[in-house]
């Protein structure tokens, strides 16, 4: 039983597997039991499917895909023609499946002939002759070429010796049956490679106003596949014609008014009952980790505590050894020194050369940096100590004239040591008095909340206003500099030329001046006169942007504060209500992030505000399970809509209802007053073939019949009763008329006449060639 959402939660969504070919379910094609000479075969001859039979019998007797599959099997060294659905009965064969057809046509004959030796054995076609001894009915394109019919004349007249054949129209078949043979009606076939439109007028196929469009179900499970492809580019698994087409088949529909229903298709409440997630296999591996108790938990931390302490104590050791080494060195260089006072300098720098200092200069810096690293641990070694100003600085109140050169020195040295000193304890001064100011405001703060938390909190909202609002132009200013044609992005290179000028002897009253003050530069350099004035540093603040980033961090740390007292203490004062909750992304406002990942939001998103880490997130189980997940929302009602408007799919051809309004008001009389062609015609809109089946499709049609049919016209439309078999039917229901008997050519008529002769009838093509 699935779990009851919360108030304000959304239900999970419906998952819908991805269905491909099940080589489990593989059943062997059946056998006819009841064959009979000369009954006609029936023969739909499909580029998806084949369906064959004797039309003594009210159902075709075989069923199976227009495909072969040749296998050679090395050990019996014999190569196996598999034909229809005994190629998936092992998944090796799959990857050798070919078909015969290119587009509607038929491109390799030889497989053909391999596909009618299989669909005659299964219908237990026997011969004492060595002749096919029964007639042949079989479906061709609308406007076959002549090199079709002439190639198939051939193969049945010659290789099977059939006495008679006979070709039509699946679509025409399918009204055939569907109607009384002499009615009058729009017919639309809708096959796997192209749709057709034909008039048929008392039970004829009008042929010179049929029209065709090249889009029929392949091209949409094709389309359907680069819409997926483009939409996740980098989904893990790789999608297959089988995969398409069963999505094409089980979720797209024809939209009844697609301009509208597109505008509000990605429209949260829309997007809910529409959206289809796909779910493609994944293989999770769930990793069982032991919950630690709370003694292990304790001893982990208390484990890690210990850690942190011996890594303190081998710091200080380090500390330790490497004051002691200065030390030495301290020691060490300054008897150096003592010892060659005397020493010329020229020898007292060789010999400091020798020993790895660059000169005398390098020497004494050396050892003065040694000297003030080990005054400084000392100082911090003696800081808590109480400091006796008699002892410590003894020379610090006697006149310079009472002291030696020597003394004088050191009272420097004992006035620099004071002044630190005393620098230290206003420091610590400063903080205490910082620690006490803090207590008290606090105190004061609790006193106003208690006394009046409305108005504190009134007062707190209003300075998160402010600090907001000032954020906000700070932004603003960030963001204008990016654009070069905004003001202060051309103050800022103003202030860019100005200096470049100043550096190039730029001729400016302010240049001037500086250069005559070249006293208050601190090298005294004549040349260098940048600085002497406050103003003079405003200039880096205006062409560098790291200051403003600088405040907008200030400003950001304030409202953060601020709001966190008001989530403390005002209860009417939420997370939501924060400035980062306003200014973060919100997916039910993105278009992309609805159309990609439905009306949900993105799972890694709330991962990462969990905290977790990338690694984490990636190998999260339900993570992985939505990486493998298709969203079809748009692609239901765009890809079906193409056979309405072909441009869509890069088609220079009208749609379907376009070519039924030119030919009922143009093509034929116009007429929709009883009696005219018109009139009759729009009383029986016929849909037959696979896509007459998506959902929506009638509906569709009564819609754009009625925009441009007259007031009062005459309307209706129907689907066939089984508009994928009833091609088939209609050839059954045909060949046990009176209808079909003089619409066979026969051997004799083929030999006579060629392969460029036809028989016409109210089914089939129309003949081009005058006999």
């Amino acid at each position: 039983m699935a779990p009851v959402p919360k108030e304000g939660e959304l239900p999970p969504q419906q998952i819908h597997y991805l269905r491909d070919i099940s080589f489990n379910n593989y059943k062997p094609e059946p056998f006819y039991q009841n064959y009979q000479q000369d009954v006609p075969i029936a023969i739909d001859l499909g580029t998806l499917n084949w369906r064959i039979g004797l039309t003594n019998s009210s159902e075709p007797n075989n069923i199976f895909p227009g495909v072969i599959s040749r296998y050679r099997d090395r050990k019996a060294m014999k190569t196996l023609t598999l034909i229809g659905n005994d190629c998936f009965a092992d998944s090796v064969l799959k990857s050798t499946m070919k078909t015969p057809y290119d587009g509607p046509l038929i491109t390799n004959w030889d497989y053909i002939e391999f596909m009618l030796d299989y669909s005659f054995e299964h219908l237990g076609v026997v011969s004492d002759n060595g002749k096919l001894n029964n007639p042949i009915i079989m479906t061709e394109p609308i406007t076959c070429p002549h090199n079709q019919r002439k190639n198939m004349y051939e193969l049945l007249f010659e290789a099977y010796q059939t006495p008679k054949v006979s070709f039509g129209i699946d679509s025409l078949f399918s009204y055939y049956y569907n109607s009384n043979g002499r009615s009058n009606g729009l017919v639309i076939g809708t096959g796997n490679q192209s749709t057709s439109i034909i008039p048929v007028i008392e039970g004829k196929g009008l042929m010179s106003q049929a029209k065709r469009i090249d889009w029929g179900g392949d091209q949409c499970q094709s389309y359907l596949s680069r819409l997926l492809s483009l939409k996740y580019p980098y989904f893990p698994n790789k999608l297959n014609s089988s995969h398409t087409t069963n999505l094409f088949k089980d979720f797209c529909y024809i939209s009844s008014d697609y301009q509208s229903e597109l505008s509000h298709i990605l429209d949260m409440d829309v997007l809910e009952e529409k959206d289809i997630v796909a779910q493609a296999p994944v293989e999770i591996q769930v990793k069982e980790e032991s919950k630690k108790t709370e003694d292990e938990l304790a001893q982990q931390s208390l484990k890690r505590k210990e850690q942190g302490k011996r890594l303190q104590q081998q710091a200080q050791q380090k500390r330790i050894e490497k004051l002691a080494q200065k030390q030495e060195e301290f020691d060490y260089y300054t008897q150096f020194k003592q010892d060659n006072i005397n020493t010329p300098v020229d020898e007292f720098e060789d010999k400091l050369i020798n020993a790895g200092f660059d000169n005398l200069e390098d020497f004494n810096k050396y050892l003065t940096s040694l000297d003030r690293s080990l005054k400084r641990a000392q100082h911090n070694d003696d800081e808590d100590d109480e400091i006796d100003p008699a002892q410590s600085w003894p020379l610090v109140d006697i006149p310079d004239d009472q002291l030696t050169e020597e003394q004088i020195k050191e009272k420097r040295k004992q006035k620099l040591h004071k002044a630190n000193v005393e620098a230290r304890e206003r420091n610590r001064e400063l903080k205490k008095q910082e620690e006490e100011a803090k207590i008290q405001f606090e105190k004061e703060q609790e006193e106003w909340r208690s006394r009046d938390l409305d108005d504190w909190s009134t007062t707190k909202r209003l300075e998160v206003a402010e600090l907001i609002s000032a954020y906000k132009e700070k932004q603003k200013l960030l963001e204008s500099f990016k654009d070069r044609k905004s003001a202060a992005a051309q103050q800022r290179m103003k202030y860019i030329a100005d200096l470049a000028n100043d550096e190039t002897g730029s001729t400016s009253a302010q240049s001037r001046k500086r250069r005559r003050n070249a006293n208050a530069t601190i090298d005294n350099d004549p040349n260098d006169n940048f600085g002497a004035n406050d103003e003079d540093w405003n200039a880096y603040r205006e062409i560098t942007n790291s200051s403003l980033e600088d405040e907008l961090e200030e400003i950001n740390k304030k409202i953060l504060k601020v709001e966190d007292e008001l989530i403390k203490y005002d209860p009417n004062f939420h997370i939501e209500d924060t400035f980062a909750a306003a200014t973060k992304f919100d997916w039910k406002n993105s278009v992309l992030h609805k159309f990609i990942h439905g009306p949900r939001p993105n799972i890694t998103i709330a991962m990462q505000a969990e905290g977790l880490s990338p690694e984490e997130i990636a190998m999260h189980p339900e993570t992985l399970k939505k990486n493998h997940q298709l969203h079809l929302n748009v692609e239901r009602i765009r890809v079906p809509e193409i056979l309405f408007q072909p441009s869509m799919g890069g088609y220079d051809q009208a749609g379907i209802s376009e070519i039924s309004s030119d030919l009922l008001r143009r093509r034929l009389d116009g007429n929709f007053s009883p009696g005219g062609q018109s009139y009759n015609l729009s009383q029986d809109i016929f849909v037959t073939g696979g896509l007459a089946l998506l959902p929506g499709f009638q509906k569709r049609l009564e819609v754009d019949f009625k925009s441009f049919l007259p007031t009062g016209a005459p309307l209706k439309v129907r689907i066939a009763k089984d508009p994928v078999l009833d091609a088939w039917h209609g050839m059954q229901k045909w060949a046990n008329s009176s209808d079909s008997r003089n619409a066979y050519v026969n051997k004799k008529e083929y030999d006579e006449f060629g392969p460029e002769y036809i028989k016409e009838h109210g089914l089939g093509n129309s003949c081009i060639f005058d006999f």
